[in-house]
């Protein structure tokens, strides 16, 4: 797959174009070790550079990126004897949210999660990660099983929101994401969830509404898009870079705001960059956390999630 660059990453694309390029020639017309490894150099140091400055609204371009793992890559790379389930037992099947049972490093679990697609064909059928309410109500089927079996619920969320079609709000839209958040703030079995892209809205916190709540170094969680905050501030969709620099939904501040427990350091250049090593990092996290919850009793998980949210905004 042709590598995609974002705006900011035009510099970094000409050098690695010129990699390539000297590649090429070196096949017909001799050495060119020396310039490749000292492009490549330049090219690492301008990375590291980059990224190591990103403002929110170039994260938020890094949290959208269409290289970027997805739900489907992390339950291949993370979980083994994964079992689909499907539909809300009520209207249909979404699959702009995923879940089943699976084996998580050995432990079963419930995990489910927001799936964008990655080419035109699989972002139909997934919506582009906007679910409808049958995908919320799927969920909370899985959380029922989940509590019924004692099992820990693992989530990832990935989306820009939830959809917000006639036929969706005609079915229950925000009914269905407001038993989906309850559900998850009354489960008697540890819940963790993480941000792995964009975190959008009540799409996402019907999927996060858990004891812990991890978030990639580069992805966004927020109540309302920079878009659609710079469509009702001031009335232009274009000044979303200033919205985003406004609401405060990169992991530094959310993590200073207590909106999340833990930011997950991506390898430089993004989690598309490197997928497998981002996705052995969201595992071991998860890992770590869920062994810290697991002596929990049900009570205490409980009180521990309803305490984490109810101190949200209090000083």
């Amino acid at each position: 797959m042709a590598t995609h660059y974002l705006e900011f990453e035009k510099p970094i694309a000409e050098l690695e174009a010129k990699i390539e390029e000297l590649g090429l020639l070196a096949a017909t017309s001799g050495s060119f070790e020396t310039e490749i490894d000292g492009l490549k150099r330049k090219a690492d140091q301008l990375r590291k550079k980059t990224y190591g400055a990103l403002d929110p609204w170039q994260k938020t371009q890094v949290a959208r990126h269409p290289q970027r793992p997805h739900f489907v890559d992390y339950l291949d790379a993370l979980f083994t004897d994964y079992v689909e389930l499907r539909g809300d037992r009520q209207f249909g099947d979404d699959q702009a949210i995923l879940g089943g049972l699976a084996r998580f490093r050995g432990q079963p679990v419930v995990v489910m999660g927001h799936e964008k697609g990655h080419d035109t064909a699989t972002r139909l059928t997934h919506n582009f990660g906007m679910a409808r309410p049958e995908g919320y109500r799927k969920a909370v089927r899985l959380m029922d099983l989940a509590d019924r079996f004692g099992l820990p619920v693992l989530t990832f969320v990935d989306t820009a929101g939830a959809y917000p079609g006639l036929g969706a709000e005609e079915r229950g839209q925000a009914e269905a994401i407001a038993r989906s958040t309850e559900r998850g703030l009354v489960l008697k079995t540890p819940m963790i969830a993480t941000v792995t892209g964009e975190g959008g809205s009540g799409g996402a916190i019907a999927l996060a509404a858990a004891n812990r709540v991890l978030m990639l170094e580069h992805s966004i969680y927020s109540v309302i898009s920079p878009e659609g905050a710079a469509g009702i501030l001031w009335r232009d969709g274009a000044r979303a870079r200033d919205a985003a620099n406004a609401m405060k939904i990169t992991g530094p501040d959310l993590l200073a705001m207590k909106i999340v427990d833990r930011v997950i350091p991506e390898p430089m250049g993004g989690a598309h960059a490197e997928p497998d090593a981002a996705m052995l990092s969201v595992g071991d996290a998860v890992w770590e956390e869920l062994q810290a919850l697991m002596p929990l009793t049900p009570a205490e998980l409980r009180k521990q999630r309803s305490d984490r949210f109810y101190a949200i905004g209090r000083l």
